[in-house]
């Protein structure tokens, strides 16, 4: 259904921020590894979506970065999560359990129904 997939690809960009973040949380990163990392979690994402969301990480302070010369090409940039990426990442983690619980509710009934007035 067209709008169905709609709404999943927009649920997915919706918690893309939060899920590269993660992946780079554990160790410095380089963009490929990144990548892999989403797809291995079914999160398909491209270069021309990931760039973006990693200079904004990274001019929010969330990320730094290094270069790192390459044996086979150019330099690359490995990126790492800051203190403040840290904080914010736990921010977005609690936020994302929290959401995750009330749809599981809303999904399996187990909010009690309150009375109407």
């Amino acid at each position: 259904m067209e709008k169905a997939e709609s709404t999943i690809a927009q649920m997915r960009k919706g918690v893309l921020e939060m899920c590269v973040l993660a992946a780079i949380s554990g160790k410095e990163s380089y963009a490929s590894d990144i990548l892999v990392t989403l797809k291995q979690s079914q999160l398909i994402v491209v270069e021309g979506t990931l760039y973006p969301i990693l200079t904004r990480l990274k001019n929010e302070g969330f990320l730094s970065y290094r270069w790192e010369e390459s044996t086979s090409g150019p330099p690359r940039k490995y990126y790492a999560i800051t203190p403040a990426g840290a904080a914010f990442l736990s921010e977005l983690r609690l936020g994302w359990e929290e959401l995750y619980s009330a749809v599981n509710k809303i999904f399996s009934k187990e909010i009690e129904s309150e009375p109407s007035n």
